[in-house]
């Protein structure tokens, strides 16, 4: 440091700086100013990316962070900003990813004076987040944002909050005061192994099932251990089912993967393999109501061996036989460890029902892709999505029409985190906001963003943020003027009485093409294989804008209207 002191607003762009921050995506305000005056003055080496509203800011983050496994940045001036940035950390904070929001606020001298934005931003994140912090002084910044960034980083991940009120922005503290943990700049920052004890009965457990199951969520992901679930799967000849924010721990292609179990986007081949173990074994997820379809599968006479970096899932929804509190990857190497001093069981029929219900899967793909039906069956888009995408491609989807389909039946050729959508709280437009956030922690792979027509039009305006930056996104909206998955649930559970879930036809290639985006219409079927080949093989975005058969006449690999 050159000065002996800095403004508060310095500090905080010299704290995020020293923590390895890339990216902050954002939006300005009045009370942001000091904050992005500093930004604008100092060399620091990070990008400020502008989005056109708080939430798709939040959702980037959440985005950037869950590929490039570190904290994702995100800010918003107070008074509505504050309240528009909660989405995106609300779903990074249930979701257990690292994202810090900073929000500006009024001068600490006025507050309850009722000045213009006031709000209690403490009690409001308070809640909603792993930490909250309000830096009243100057001094208390760097403590506060090392305190965040430990937060984030150390156990169960998840989302903290800072508030930076106007005026401490602009006071001095001593720039000796500035420094940053290494290893605190991504998640997990400490990898911890459960007790000797319990890996031990896990592992017994295990070698004794004759038809175990693995279930793994995001935490697999989230800690890098793909390849060491592998080798335990393969030790054991267990199939693997995911969560949908699990898809991707195994390759699709591999051998022992069953595909995505549970209410959205399991199907009723790969219920059956969870019907059928003797054991499951939930990895890094929370067995929570989706996966389970209520609790139901697995049933609660099945043994479960549950592994958790969190100790307060472990043991909520199903009773334990072993307990095993850790990070997944470090967890998983150590069981292996154990497990291969003794030989493999066979785990013939294990493989074959992990194989039936893959290609159960892939045949009920392949029969209702075919034929000219019009609008265009969702079956039909998924299956041009796997012929025409890249190997890397990275897809997000909203909630809604397009998660079932794409949790079920896009094809991850190789373990890993390509696909992405908000499980958590499932708000609508997600998919296109966090797109740009994943291409930015991978510019090198094709990112998709698939939407239904509902999800679009909360998020259209950052349109205009992937044309000025040129991100070369692959947009799919489908188009069946519903809100799709509410109708459909209105027939499955309400004798078909429709109210108030249709809205008029919009020509959203028309609206991408006044953002100067290239966009296609589509209503053939024979032309979605063409326009998607096109659209991946651009070096700009392309907006699809495909005629959609409606969900609630559709064969959605949806539980609760299979049967």
């Amino acid at each position: 440091m050159k000065n002996d002191t800095v403004s508060g607003a310095e500090a905080l762009v010299e704290m995020l700086a020293a923590n390895g921050v890339q990216y902050i995506f954002g939006l300005c305000g009045d009370t942001s100013l000091p904050f992005y005056d500093a930004l604008h003055r100092l060399d620091h080496g990070m990008q400020h990316v502008l989005a056109r509203d708080e939430r798709s800011a939040g959702y980037m983050a959440e985005a950037y962070a869950k590929v490039s496994g570190k904290v994702g940045v995100c800010e918003g001036p107070s008074g509505g900003g504050a309240t528009y940035l909660l989405p995106g950390l609300v779903e990074a904070n249930e979701s257990s990813v690292p994202v810090l929001g900073i929000t500006s606020d009024v001068p600490v001298t006025s507050r309850d004076r009722y000045p213009l934005t006031e709000l209690d931003q403490q009690r409001l994140y308070g809640p909603l987040t792993k930490w909250n912090g309000t830096a009243d002084l100057p001094s208390q910044i760097p403590s506060l944002v090392r305190h965040a960034f430990r937060s984030m980083t150390t156990g169960r991940s998840g989302a903290t909050h800072l508030c930076m009120p106007y005026d401490v922005q602009k006071q001095s503290l001593e720039a000796s005061s500035i420094w940053a943990q290494p290893g605190h700049d991504r998640a997990p920052a400490y990898r911890s192994v459960p007790a000797r004890e319990e890996i031990e009965l896990a592992a017994e457990l295990l070698r004794n099932a004759r038809s175990p199951v693995l279930i793994c969520g995001g935490g697999v992901l989230a800690s890098e251990g793909t390849a060491e679930l592998a080798a335990l799967a393969e030790i054991l000849q267990a199939p693997v089912c995911t969560t949908v924010t699990g898809k991707g721990t195994i390759a699709d292609s591999h051998k022992l993967a069953a595909g995505v179990v549970g209410a959205n986007g399991g199907t009723l081949e790969t219920r059956a393999v969870v019907q059928a173990a003797d054991l499951v074994m939930f990895i890094g997820c929370r067995a929570g109501s989706t996966t389970t379809e209520n609790w139901r599968v697995p049933s609660r006479e099945v043994p479960i061996v549950h592994l958790d970096i969190d100790p307060a899932v472990i043991g909520a929804n199903y009773l334990v036989s072993a307990a095993l509190v850790g990070d997944a990857k470090a967890s998983l190497a150590e069981l292996c460890r154990i497990l291969a001093r003794h030989h493999a069981p066979e785990g013939g029929a294990s493989r074959n029902r992990a194989s039936e219900a893959r290609n159960a899967k892939r045949k009920r793909l392949a029969d209702l892709s075919v034929g000219d039906d019009k609008p265009i069956r969702p079956e039909a888009i998924l299956s041009a999505l796997n012929r025409t995408s890249p190997a890397e491609t990275i897809v997000v989807a909203d909630p809604g029409t397009p998660c079932p389909y794409v949790s079920c039946y896009f094809e991850i050729r190789q373990a890993g985190r390509y696909f992405l959508t908000n499980r958590a709280h499932g708000a609508l437009g997600y998919s296109l906001s966090a797109a740009i956030g994943a291409w930015y922690a991978r510019p090198d792979s094709k990112v998709v963003a698939i939407m239904g027509d509902g999800s679009f039009g909360f998020t259209a305006g950052e349109l205009e943020t992937v044309a000025r930056l040129r991100i070369p996104l692959v947009i799919i909206v489908l188009a069946n003027s519903t809100f799709g998955w509410i109708k459909a649930s209105q027939k499955a559970g309400y004798d078909e009485r429709y109210f108030s879930v249709d809205f008029s036809q919009t020509d959203h290639a028309r609206i991408a093409e006044a953002y100067a985006i290239e966009a296609h219409k589509i209503v053939h079927p024979a032309d979605l294989e063409i326009r998607m080949r096109a659209a991946f093989e651009a070096d700009h975005p392309v907006l699809l804008d495909i005629a959609t058969q409606p969900l609630q006449e559709a064969a959605a690999p949806v539980s609760q209207w299979m049967g």
